[in-house]
């Protein structure tokens, strides 16, 4: 396939490139809303009173649960597939939007922001429709057009979400922003389960026989697994403590969270054994075994990026109001 005939395919607007464009227009749906808050953030300050310690408690709780969120959003797309799974994280995306944009307390914008987390989860799901539709000498080109364009909504918010604030006026401006968007995730959840399939025409979506956990081919990638995911639940237990200094929680709710989060924890690595208890039995063959030390360094690679991209996009705006 020449070049010309490769870049037309991606260009036009049937077939497997419409899945392509309207899936990371969906992504591109989530990151707009995601980011919602981050360049309207002293605009909501101003009106509704709020302390540079609750705006940065905002921040972080905007974060937190986009951690585990990967996972179960996982987890769905594997059992429901992508079309479902899209479609109710953009209802549910639309719902949360409209939460936040009506607030009137400092404790309902932190519980709408602190879910609205979940919505950085819709990433995961343009994946596996991506790869399900694309061969695998197009899938990186693929994919990298979904991530890149999709990347896209935060600058867009951050460009069109202040303008229409100020346009709208008075100290609610920023409400009929968000709620904007809000309407734009509604009405894309409607396009988006009419537009695409799971898969091509005679197709087979594969589902996993075993939910849970990850499958792993020996004990030894069982034990690093089990001990990858200490990292997770750690960052949560930090958040939970810069939380609770910033004053959002007292010590009894903090104590509460700690333990909760310890007996995920558990919860999660007893489905992980359940999941791969045949591997302490009958090894795995050597022709199906993989490294789990793959999926660790790519896991390792992606916090740094897309932790080095959520600093950004989240702190800069009102770091360049503070020093400009």
């Amino acid at each position: 396939m020449s070049e010309s005939t490769l870049r037309a395919n991606f260009l036009s607007y049937r077939g497997k490139a419409k899945i392509l464009h309207v899936t990371w227009m969906a992504f591109f749906v989530t990151f707009l809303v995601w980011f919602s808050h981050a360049p309207l953030l002293s605009m909501i300050q101003e009106s509704m009173g709020l302390t540079d310690q609750q705006i940065k408690v905002l921040l972080i709780l905007n974060v937190a649960l986009t951690i585990p969120a990967r996972i179960v959003t996982g987890m769905l797309v594997d059992n429901y597939g992508p079309r479902k799974t899209y479609t109710v994280m953009l209802v549910a995306t639309s719902a949360l939007c409209f939460f936040f944009a009506t607030a009137t307390t400092f404790e309902t914008l932190a519980l709408a922001r602190f879910l609205m987390g979940f919505v950085g989860a819709g990433f995961v799901i343009g994946i596996r429709m991506i790869s399900e539709w694309y061969p695998a000498k197009q899938l990186g080109l693929a994919e990298g057009i979904y991530k890149g364009m999709g990347n896209v909504g935060s600058a867009v918010a951050a460009v069109t979400l202040p303008t229409l604030a100020i346009m709208f006026g008075g100290d609610d401006g920023w409400r009929y922003a968000t709620a904007i968007t809000g309407v734009i995730a509604l009405l894309f959840a409607g396009y988006y389960y009419i537009s695409v399939t799971d898969t091509p025409a005679g197709s087979t979506y594969f589902r996993p026989q075993k939910s849970g956990g990850l499958e792993l081919t020996s004990k030894r990638d069982f034990y690093f697994c089990v001990a990858m995911n200490v990292p997770m639940f750690g960052a949560l237990a930090v958040l939970t403590w810069k939380v609770t200094v910033l004053g959002l929680l007292n010590e009894l709710a903090a104590t509460v969270c700690y333990g909760a989060l310890i007996g995920l924890y558990l919860f999660q690595t007893y489905h992980l054994y359940k999941v791969n208890k045949e591997i302490f039995v009958k090894p795995v063959d050597e022709m199906m075994q993989y490294k789990f030390k793959q999926v660790a360094i790519l896991s390792v690679a992606y916090a740094v990026t897309f932790g080095a991209e959520l600093a950004v996009v989240s702190m800069l705006p009102l770091f360049l109001k503070d020093v400009l």
